[in-house]
């Protein structure tokens, strides 16, 4: 399989040559952002760190829509979304619901937390499990669930 890296330039090449603006521009600032990244690593990177560069081009991307929903500024929020969409062809599918609650489930039997001071280690242990099986995790729902479960609810 193609790395990731070699597979977005060649998507990007394949944008320009369909004209496809926007998708130009998504294309090229991801591949700026590896580049930066290799920068600053000072080699080529691999798979899993070019993931973690998407991510968080991603969730950059969440975090700008979010705010220019609340500025009632649904032109620019839309444009943040589509964005998102475009980079997210990238990424692994996100965990379900279901494996987010049972990878808590293992977390929470395997540190025998009861209460919200072992909250930590419950989180280190249910995303790494999550990440072992190859699939994204949203920190955020992880915690939810986490907060949620040791509050008992």
């Amino acid at each position: 399989m193609m790395p990731l890296t070699e597979r977005l330039a060649q998507d990007l090449t394949a944008a320009m040559k369909a004209q496809d603006g926007p998708k130009t521009g998504v294309l090229r600032m991801a591949k700026a952002a590896f580049k930066n990244r290799e920068i600053d690593k000072k080699g080529p990177l691999d798979d899993a760190e070019a993931l973690k560069v998407l991510t968080t081009l991603v969730k950059q991307r969440q975090d700008a829509a979010e705010q220019f929903q609340g500025a009632n500024r649904p032109d620019l929020a839309d444009k943040e979304l589509a964005e998102i969409e475009m980079l997210k062809v990238y990424l692994p599918s996100e965990a379900s619901q279901e494996q987010i609650e049972a990878a808590v489930t293992a977390a929470l039997a395997e540190t025998g937390a009861t209460s919200m001071k072992d909250m930590g280690r419950v989180m280190k242990a249910a995303l790494a499990s999550l990440e072992s099986a190859g699939a994204a995790v949203d920190g955020k729902k992880v915690n939810e669930t986490v907060r949620r479960r040791l509050s008992g609810q």
